[in-house]
């Protein structure tokens, strides 16, 4: 079993059961130090990808995110849905600060440059999965007032 934490899409219990049905959440924490950006292109249109970086200048920068534990099977399911065979994400083991102290997880990051904008509807769909899964409503406001571009 691995410790993953999860920032996107997959913060969404429901969307996460669907991607790795047997990987049970234990957990929310903090990425402190690293912020939340986009990059590369979605080949459906949906304009950059979500992706963290670590941020050493601003140590007051900081990613909501829902650790999961996962079993083999399901972590060979997730790098797929991930693409981190083709390339598109690739992980990266990080601290995430958690309420009962800091735990190392699995994370991925996308495997390309920084920047470009997200469509609304991607934008919209990480807000709602950051609500769902329990983000801080400063939190999720924020992701929703940031700029989108005009694709998908």
């Amino acid at each position: 079993m691995a410790l993953y934490a999860a920032y996107a899409s997959n913060l969404d219990p429901a969307q996460m059961a669907l991607r790795a049905p047997h990987s049970p959440i234990r957990g929310t924490g903090w990425l402190t130090g690293w912020r939340l950006t986009f990059g590369g292109q979605d080949e459906r249109g949906e304009g950059a990808l979500a992706t963290v970086v670590e941020d050493p200048k601003d140590r007051t920068a900081h990613v909501f995110v829902v650790l999961y534990d996962v079993p083999s099977f399901d972590e060979q399911e997730l790098d797929a849905w991930e693409g981190a065979a083709l390339g598109v994400y690739r992980k990266i083991r990080v601290r995430v600060d958690t309420l009962d102290g800091d735990v190392l997880c699995w994370l991925y990051v996308l495997d390309d440059y920084e920047g470009g904008l997200p469509s609304a509807r991607y934008l919209g769909v990480l807000a709602d999965a950051a609500e769902k899964a329990g983000a801080p409503a400063d939190y999720v406001k924020e992701l929703r007032e940031r700029p989108c571009s005009s694709v998908g």
